[in-house]
């Protein structure tokens, strides 16, 4: 059955939020040229449209890559930090002190490394500035697993590995999908900061650029809430794993 809560309450605070930023622009006398109003945007949204669909998808799928190496790196890495503790107590300051790095310096020196690999360059980007929370959360859902439950089920004769898929991995699913809603737009991040800076970037980040340069407001305010409806729209598909794999985790009315 649908909730239509869930659905109408989200709904309506966008269009709230938009009226709300009608009116200011309208109070505020605010030409399109220094400050857009949702009414500018259809227009631009018109005007561009097969761009918005062509350089949309390359921004998706790059993302969408990125995020699914991050899974991938960032669970293993967990687990390995989560089960180790010289693991996890070598590691985690790297992590930290990588994290750390403001990842728009990191952009020039990898479009250096990789010249001309614009997707791979994107798509890595997206990986490194994802898989961080995706590793952290993977590490502590393990490394606090109540050892009551291991040394129960090892008492009746079960493996390591049987221990980490009956217990182990049950228990980490809540802070893994947790740390992946933050990872969704997190990657849509790094994704961005390679097609805006790079010369030759392809995407949504490029659209925005070239709207900048030809200081085209309506345009600029389109592609980024073309880039917020599609990361609302994963991070939804994220809510649709979560209730699959972790329903129980998932309390009644949230």
């Amino acid at each position: 059955m649908i909730d239509w809560k869930k659905i109408l309450v989200p709904v309506a605070a966008v269009v709230v939020l938009l009226l709300l930023w009608e009116l200011l622009v309208w109070a505020m006398g605010w030409p399109d040229y220094k400050m857009a109003s949702p009414s500018d945007l259809w227009p631009a949204f018109l005007r561009y449209q097969h761009l918005f669909w062509q350089y949309g998808w390359q921004t998706l799928w790059r993302t969408v890559v990125g995020l699914g190496v991050a899974v991938v790196f960032g669970t293993l890495l967990g687990m390995v930090m989560g089960l180790s503790k010289t693991m996890n107590d070598a590691l985690y300051p790297l992590l930290v002190g990588f994290n750390a790095i403001p990842k728009a310096t990191v952009v020039p020196v990898i479009a250096l490394m990789f010249v001309g690999q614009h997707d791979f360059n994107t798509i890595l980007m997206a990986f490194m500035i994802s898989f961080f929370p995706i590793a952290v959360s993977v590490a502590i859902g393990l490394s606090t697993l109540e050892p009551e439950y291991r040394d129960i089920l090892r008492s009746l004769g079960a493996s390591r590995m049987t221990v980490f898929w009956k217990i182990a991995l049950p228990k980490t699913l809540p802070e893994f999908f947790g740390a992946l809603k933050v990872a969704v737009t997190l990657a849509f991040i790094g994704t961005n900061l390679v097609e805006i800076i790079t010369p030759h970037g392809r995407g949504l980040g490029h659209l925005f650029q070239s709207a900048q340069t030809n200081s085209d407001f309506p345009l600029m305010f389109a592609v980024l809430i073309a880039l917020a409806a599609l990361g609302i729209m994963l991070y939804y598909a994220i809510v649709a794993l979560e209730r699959i794999f972790a329903g129980w985790a998932v309390r009644p009315g949230h």
